[in-house]
């Protein structure tokens, strides 16, 4: 009984040590909020903030805002068409919080990261799927997920007469025709 009892406290102590130490490691997360990613600009940074809208723009670029209004907002989040096949669906992204790793860049007076690779995504973001194989981003708002469809029955195929052919009685069998 006294063997049990202190193994069970050692696993209480370990599961506790565990709990501590995993806090502290997302406790000292360096990421910055959205409000001061304009202050390191050039700085390879990580900028955490809740993701309101994912937007598709031009020619399938993807801006991720993280304010109701994305012109007011001072910092967004750029992923080209050619980059969501390594980033994933994007769109998933919206509600939740993202912590993103990258250098800073400043576009048209705000600062941006570029993501282009699902790697620079920790925290909860990080299992975000892929895009849909029949994603085009060059039809912007006509995108399917499919239909059930029944698969197309191989064509009738009508047969022709054949004229020369012989049937029954009338077979030429050795010579003479019939009386």
């Amino acid at each position: 009984m006294r063997r049990h009892r202190s193994s069970l406290f050692l696993k209480r102590l370990l599961l506790g040590l565990f709990v501590l130490s995993a806090t502290s490691l997302f406790a000292a997360s360096d990421c910055l909020p959205i409000g001061e990613a304009s202050h390191h600009v050039g700085e390879n940074k990580c900028i955490t903030g809740r993701v309101v809208h994912v937007k598709v723009g031009p020619k399938g670029v993807h801006f991720i805002s993280f304010c109701e209004e994305q012109a007011a907002c001072p910092f967004s989040v750029v992923v080209f068409a050619s980059d969501l096949k390594d980033v994933g669906d994007v769109r998933r992204l919206e509600g939740r919080v993202i912590e993103i790793h990258g250098p800073v860049k400043l576009y048209d007076g705000r600062a941006e990261i570029i993501l282009n690779r699902v790697s620079q995504l920790t925290g909860g973001s990080t299992l975000i799927p892929p895009m849909p194989k029949n994603y085009d981003v060059e039809k912007q708002g006509h995108y399917s997920a499919g239909r059930m469809r029944p698969t197309k029955k191989p064509a009738k195929v009508k047969g022709t007469i054949n004229t020369s052919a012989t049937y029954g009685n009338e077979a030429d069998v050795g010579g003479e025709p019939p009386p």
